[in-house]
């Protein structure tokens, strides 16, 4: 399954979306280390996810929206007002089923359907890194919009593996679809959110915040 020359592309590109909707029923268990993931070896995996998920857990209290909430996994340990955007209804209905005091809803991260200030807090896991550069600036314009403090989550830079590349992903079902994905390092992500604070930095995560005034 080879694209010569595709360019990057992701929130706005319909087979990206077509398989996460896909891949809703399945998501968790990249994070569980179930299914195919158990046979990878990740060393030290289990103990970042249950570092990450102290992380959000640990935040105050305020209106935070997850933007790309997929399954919810993160989401659920977010506290006060929380809403969850996705693209994938599949996704908005199971964060919806694990958020008792909130609302999970189908729009698009790159376009948010909120007034200006609406928020405290935009988090966001595993979406930001596979932003493309036109696609990052328009999330990150949004979220300055929404909200005076960003909180990125995603995939750390590991020695052997390419900043930026095209993925072959394989569902449970065998269908195959290519991701775009890029892999970060503290100093970049720091550049790239005009100075933001590393609140981790792990081999397989990294966690930054900024703030705007």
């Amino acid at each position: 399954m080879r694209v010569v020359n595709q360019p990057p592309a992701f929130a706005r590109d319909i087979a990206t979306g077509d398989y996460y909707e896909q891949r809703a029923d399945e998501y968790d268990e990249w994070y569980l280390g179930e299914g195919h993931f158990a046979a990878r070896d990740r060393p030290g995996w289990h103990e970042e996810v249950g570092h990450i998920v102290r992380l959000v857990d640990d935040l105050p209290a305020g209106r935070t929206l997850d933007a790309a909430c997929g399954s919810g996994f993160l989401t659920r340990h977010l506290h006060g007002l929380v809403v969850g955007i996705d693209q994938s209804p599949a996704m908005v209905s199971l964060t919806q089923s694990r958020l008792a005091n909130g609302v999970a809803m189908v729009g698009d991260a790159l376009s948010l359907p909120f007034a200006d200030t609406a928020f405290d807090r935009v988090l966001t896991g595993h979406f930001y890194g596979h932003l493309p550069d036109d696609e990052r600036a328009a999330f990150l314009s949004e979220a300055s919009r929404v909200a005076s403090e960003l909180i990125v989550i995603d995939s750390a830079m590991r020695p052997g593996v390419a900043a930026e590349q095209w993925q072959t992903r394989v569902l449970n079902d065998r269908s195959e679809h290519r991701i775009f994905k890029r892999y970060l390092t503290g100093s970049q992500l720091s550049e790239e959110l005009n100075g933001a604070e590393i609140l981790f930095d792990g081999s397989w995560f990294i966690v930054a915040r900024t703030t705007w005034a």
